[in-house]
């Protein structure tokens, strides 16, 4: 390795050496809190290199590719590792009472080493630009989140953990095959590469992507990362691990692996397959899986009783919304508008989900810490009961069903209008009516919340850490959907991968 790939991989490098020192610390000092405050310090060091990369503060900004060619250190990725790092940060956070409950004080280290560990791997996968590198790291970030879904060892967590790692190996297994389509179609790895070999290739009239030896390959691939984005129909596993794994778990799972995934996803297609005609076929691709994945998500959740379970089958249709963004492509765009309105939006969707979904799910987890019951039911009176816990879970369901003034809101707003401005009118009345579907469960719980009688009248107020993490969380909600350009103008800085922006 060179210095510059050194630099280049700085904020992966520092995040594994920050899993091997909390699991050396763990085993020395055997302190769960020392332990915690040197995971949320050391968090601060990949974070303030991966700043480094974007503003150039110890030399050139974005400072390129390394191993080479096979890591691009480029402003795409840089957005989705300061939003990964956030992610695991508030996760950490949020778990602090979790780990240092009894019966998890022995395996506390475990716990966050595994975290770090699968954090290290996403941000590798987002910024690969390599297939067998993108395979690499997409395991990397996959096996420890089976360990973690498994970490309590009751029978639900076990079933969680081996559900996970079945289904993950068969979605990697189908993945490999697609890139050894790819790969045998075009004779190389390199995603630039294999844009610029089809772009050579003679293709055949009226077949998709020129060729049904790239059709099938695309679909393969699609198919394979469909499981980590949770859409249909590869979803069936989310509710069930939502449901068994550590709600803590669950919270890091619906956000950092479904961004992760999405990110690379993104990159393959705009970088691979980037050339307009190409675009417009799997632009229809999408098309119909976010259609697919919104109503199928929307309509299972609403006969579920357990609160974990819904937010499973909520992600999937959320999934389904941020692909609308996906399939809003450049080469569909009518209008004056900015092209780069559909990539744009899914990253704003995604970044704003992440605050969205981790104050709901942290608020779960300081109530059913507190009441042991992850049922709906055991949501009633909660106003009454602990009245800041429910109000911050209120408001992050509000945002899930995009009420203003929140980032859910605005998140809907870009993502549908980029729709309509790439001529897919159809699939953004479709996420209207779906969002119509998703207010009957989320007013469901929210009336229970607020109107209800509660099932005992004690009273209670969450752990510190957790109500900061949770209280970060919805302020982000807040502050994204008051100013959405924030995000946006983030967001648009980073579309390096999109040509021609």
């Amino acid at each position: 390795m060179t210095v510059n790939d050194f630099w280049v991989l700085s904020p992966e490098i520092a995040m594994a050496l920050l899993a091997l020192v909390v699991i050396t610390a763990d085993l020395i000092t055997r302190n769960v809190v020392k332990v915690l405050f040197i995971t949320l310090v050391g968090l601060t060091v990949p974070l303030v290199l991966a700043l480094n990369l974007w503003y150039g503060w110890f030399g050139d900004p974005v400072a390129g590719s390394a191993l080479f060619g096979t890591v691009e250190a480029d402003r795409f990725s840089l957005f989705f590792k300061f939003l990964l790092i956030t992610v695991s940060a508030g996760t950490i956070l949020a778990s602090v009472k979790y780990i240092a409950a009894d019966r998890m004080k022995n395996y506390g280290g475990e716990f966050l080493s595994l975290l770090l560990l699968s954090v290290t791997g996403m941000m590798l996968l987002v910024s690969a630009t390599e297939l067998i590198t993108i395979y690499v790291a997409l395991e990397l970030s996959a096996l420890p989140i089976v360990a973690l879904a498994a970490i309590h060892r009751t029978k639900q967590g076990i079933e969680a953990g081996t559900k996970f790692f079945v289904l993950s190996a068969i979605s990697s297994a189908i993945l490999l095959y697609g890139f050894a389509y790819i790969y045998g179609y075009v004779g190389s790895t390199n995603l630039e590469m294999i844009m610029e070999r089809l772009a050579v290739i003679p293709t055949e009239a009226g077949v998709p992507f020129g060729s049904y030896a790239v059709l099938l390959a695309v679909i393969l691939v699609v198919a394979g990362f469909g499981f980590k984005m949770a859409v249909v129909p590869w979803q069936m596993w989310v509710p069930d691990v939502y449901q068994g794994a550590p709600t803590p778990v669950a919270a890091f799972l619906s956000v950092a692996s479904k961004a992760s995934a999405f990110a690379v996803i993104m990159r393959i297609m705009y970088s691979a397959f980037g050339d307009p005609s190409m675009m417009q076929d799997w632009s229809g691709l999408f098309a119909i899986l976010a259609a697919i994945s919104m109503t199928v998500g929307n309509v299972l959740a609403l006969a579920q009783s357990n609160m974990k379970r819904l937010l499973g089958y909520s992600t999937i249709a959320q999934a389904g919304y941020i692909l609308v963004g996906v399939a809003s492509v450049p080469a569909n765009q009518v209008g004056s508008a900015f092209s780069g309105a559909g990539p744009q939006g899914a990253m704003y969707y995604l970044a704003g989900y992440a605050f969205t979904n981790l104050a709901v799910f942290f608020a779960v987890i300081a109530i059913t810490m507190r009441t042991g019951d992850d049922s709906i039911d055991g949501l009633k009176g909660m106003l009454k009961r602990s009245p800041l816990l429910a109000s911050l879970l209120v408001f992050g369901i509000l945002s899930l069903l995009g009420m203003p003034p929140t980032v859910g809101f605005m998140a809907k707003v870009v993502v549908f209008g980029s729709a309509l401005n790439a001529n897919l009118a159809w699939l953004a009345v479709i996420g209207v009516v779906n969002t119509v579907i998703a207010a009957y469960y989320y007013l469901r719980v929210i009336r229970m919340i607020v109107f209800d009688d509660p099932v005992e009248t004690s009273t209670f107020s969450g752990d510190k850490p957790i109500l900061v993490a949770a209280g970060i969380a919805a302020i982000g909600t807040g502050i994204f959907g008051l100013a959405p350009f924030l995000l946006l103008e983030f967001a648009e800085s980073a579309l390096t991968i999109v040509p021609g922006l």
